[in-house]
């Protein structure tokens, strides 16, 4: 653990005038404030705070920093408050530690809601300064170096999870890999503890076999780009277990077919010797096509420039080369935080673009399985870039299509997509875009966001927006509903219903907008009774005996048109109830068959005769049939079964017909009255948040 003067002395060995006073202060308050605290390892608390201001001395970060960095746990695990802070090291630092904190008031939370509070709050406080993400990653990879101390093998692995979906990707995002790498490899041996003894074990075999290969290679290298006449520093290393892990498992391959896993890293003094070094090295060796990458002329979102190839090595060996200036070096290992290194007194940049579109997910996801299903598409990297019309870039994922990118560009425009041409040719949608494609994106005025979107749509922006843009128009769709039934209900009073009366009944029902009142109505989240006492109360006292009251009445169904005695059976394809308009169609030797007279297999029975049919005075229960797209999640289907159970409907049967994660799509056969009852059953569906899409098949 550093000591005080240690840690003061890191601090002004790169800003001299820094406040020593100030560090010295925030070092004695947080030991005292942790007092006798341990950790799991038995270590005095207060040796983590310490440990995370020294990484952040070692990225050269600015005295508020590093008072943050030994100050960021008192709030939550000892007496103090922000406004201690705030009194002790005035409100920049107080901030910074309100940003930082641990929100200990949300750990009873389910785990899925704690992970996405945290995170929403974490994402927000980043947000307007960036220097809480730094603090925070470094707190992280502390805790990481001692997970191993924790007896409880469960909270191990959802500490090394979390890491593993937010924080080493975040780590990616700004551009801090040297952390990305060690919080990967430290979640990966708690996690898949077997594949990482495996891996590690045939590391250190072949590292016991090497012979100083890999120092030779380097020689080589560096032999060859000298003659050449440029000066620069080559190292070698193995590609840390994570990394060999991930692609064996992605390409399906053992162990031993992986061949690249030897990395060699050439620093040049210039951008020029970058180029002139690549060129130098495929000619001596042959290079890998497909494996060039030029992240120079185009960085990464994060900021991160190197020129990548693969070179086949004598013996038929793979060794990845990475080429980049000393500059880019110290950008591309830390990221945001070499930047604000050297930016001196201005003020870290915490909007940059990723950045906004995370507080946007924010802002657009419904529950927490969303944000954190949105977020962590956002935050994961394998990029690829395309460009509008007039030139400018625009990183996205592998697989993004034209949607993903008319929301990256803006918002609105993605919600006002119809069309897209991809390098001059009208293309669908759903097109996968490829490196340097040109997409010119289409609008409608009155377009909106389709729910079909969410099929192919890769990027956590385009999702939540598609999501929150849909569930607003059924929302509406909905309150229109309901708005229509209002007035039936409203007819059915006794007395004229008028604006007063409208007013009283929001008070009533405690709902503040009449807006409110008309989705409940559609929704079938209040039934005709209340909304009918809410307006005039005691004006359903004479339906109480009325025995059509209840919607619930079996009757035989009665079809007008057929004489008595007529056989009939009611279409299978259409499922029609009363209140659709219907047709027979009569085959010889067969019953009549009724239809909607929408049916579209109607047009196979174009030769039969048909009946002009309608229903009867006392026609009585019949089954429709709906397909319904539900969140594949636990509790989606007992919440669909209540909505048709509150709306005194029956399920007839039900069969799972497709799966395409996050979804599960039903059909399913409901007993109903009349269209209107089911018509309503169909929008309780589609307000609810378990429902992605309803249907009637």
């Amino acid at each position: 653990m550093l000591r005080q003067y240690e840690l003061v002395e890191r601090v002004k060995a790169y800003d001299p005038d820094a406040d020593e006073a100030m560090l010295n202060r925030a070092y004695v308050y947080t030991v005292q404030k942790h007092g006798t605290q341990k950790r799991a390892s038995g270590d005095p608390y207060f040796s983590h705070p310490v440990e995370v201001a020294g990484l952040m001395t070692d990225l050269r970060l600015d005295q508020q920093t590093i008072a943050t960095a030994l100050l960021h746990d008192t709030v939550e695990d000892t007496l103090a408050t922000i406004e201690d802070i705030e009194a002790n090291f005035g409100p920049e630092i107080a901030r910074l530690v309100d940003g930082v904190t641990k929100l200990s008031k949300i750990e009873q939370l389910p785990e899925n809601e704690r992970a996405a509070e945290n995170l929403r709050k974490f994402l927000l406080a980043m947000s307007e300064d960036i220097r809480v993400l730094l603090i925070k990653l470094g707190d992280r990879l502390h805790n990481m170096r001692t997970l191993h101390f924790i007896k409880n093998e469960d909270k191990r692995r959802r500490i090394a999870r979390e890491t593993m979906d937010i924080y080493a990707p975040l780590a990616e995002r700004v551009g801090m890999y040297e952390y990305m790498r060690e919080m990967q490899a430290l979640a990966f041996e708690q996690l898949e503890p077997e594949a990482y003894a495996t891996i590690t074990g045939r590391l250190a075999e072949i590292r016991s076999q090497d012979s100083g290969q890999v120092d030779a290679i380097a020689l080589a290298i560096k032999q060859a780009l000298a003659e050449a006449g440029l000066s620069v520093e080559v190292s070698g290393r193995e590609k840390h277990p994570y990394s060999i892990w991930k692609k064996m498992a992605e390409r399906h391959l053992p162990f031993d077919q992986v061949t690249d896993i030897f990395a060699f890293r050439v620093i040049t003094e210039s951008v020029e010797d970058c180029y002139r070094a690549m060129g130098v090295l495929h000619t001596v060796w042959q290079f890998i096509p497909g494996k060039f990458k030029d992240y120079i002329s185009t960085p990464k979102s994060n900021g991160y420039r190197s020129l990548h190839t693969s070179l086949i090595y004598e013996n038929s060996m793979r060794v990845e080369v990475q080429i980049r200036t000393q500059e880019m070096h110290r950008t591309n290992e830390f990221g945001l935080a070499a930047h604000w290194a050297y930016k001196q007194h201005d003020r870290p940049d915490g909007q940059v673009g990723w950045l906004r579109d995370l507080i946007e997910i924010v802002d657009a996801s419904h529950d927490p399985d969303e944000l954190l299903e949105h977020t962590r598409l956002a935050i994961y990297q394998d990029r690829i870039f395309a460009f509008t019309p007039k030139g400018a870039l625009f990183q996205l994922p592998k697989g993004a299509t034209p949607v993903d990118f008319a929301f990256a560009v803006h918002t609105d425009l993605g919600a006002q997509t119809v069309g897209a041409k991809i390098n001059g040719r009208h293309m669908p949608l759903r097109t996968p875009l490829a490196n340097g494609d040109v997409v010119e994106i289409i609008k409608g005025s009155e377009a909106e966001p389709q729910l079909s979107w969410l099929g192919f749509v890769v990027t956590g922006k385009a999702r939540a927006a598609i999501r929150r843009a849909v569930r607003n128009k059924e929302r509406e769709d909905v309150a229109e509903l309901g708005s229509k039934l209002y007035d039936q209900i409203a007819a059915r009073t006794p007395a004229k219903v008028g604006k007063k009366a409208l007013r009283e009944a929001l008070k009533r029902l405690g709902m503040e907008e009449e807006e409110d009142l008309m989705y409940a109505i559609g929704a079938a989240q209040i039934t005709d009774h209340e909304v009918m006492e809410a307006l005039v109360p005691g004006s359903t006292a004479d339906f109480e005996d009325d025995p059509d009251w209840s919607r619930h009445k079996k009757q035989a169904l009665s079809i007008r048109g057929l004489k008595p005695g007529n056989a009939y059976t009611l279409a299978q394809c259409c499922h029609p109830v009363p209140g659709d308009r219907i047709v027979g169609l009569r085959r010889k030797g067969e019953s009549v068959e009724v239809h909607n007279i929408q049916c579209l297999s109607l047009a196979s029975g174009i030769d039969n005769d048909w009946l002009d049919l309608d229903w009867g005075n006392r026609s009585g229960l019949a089954t429709g049939r709906l397909s319904v797209t539900l969140y594949d999640r636990r509790g989606t289907i007992a919440e669909m079964a209540n909505i048709v159970a509150r709306n005194n409907a029956d399920v007839r049967s039900l069969d799972k017909v497709r799966i395409e994660d996050p979804f599960a799509t039903y059909e399913i056969d409901i007993e109903v009255q009349d269209l209107a009852h089911l018509t309503r059953i169909l929008s309780a569906l589609r307000a609810s948040d378990a429902v992605a899409q309803a249907d009637r098949i």
